[in-house]
């Protein structure tokens, strides 16, 4: 057989190992989707940007969309409050 036939033929491979290099692949995949979301999360969350360390990003999340909650409760008690004296 020669070198350029020899070099088309493929040893057959069990289906586990298939499986291990596809899972292999999608899990660099993985890594770079979650990377993407948490720079994106990094852009919008203040503070963020200075954070290096997902956990303390996610920490810095927490507090911000407990922020957020708290503003929302007082403009939704204010709105009520100047609603009634109109």
């Amino acid at each position: 057989m020669s070198h350029s036939i020899r070099s088309h033929i493929r040893k057959p491979i069990s289906a586990a190992k298939r499986l291990m290099q596809r899972r292999r692949r999608s899990k660099g995949r993985r890594r770079g989707v979650v990377e993407k979301k948490v720079r994106k999360l990094q852009r919008i969350i203040p503070g963020g940007q200075e954070t290096v360390h997902p956990d303390r990003l996610f920490d810095l999340t927490a507090n911000y969309i407990l922020h957020l909650r708290l503003q929302i409760n007082l403009l939704h008690a204010l709105s009520k409050v100047y609603s009634s004296h109109v």
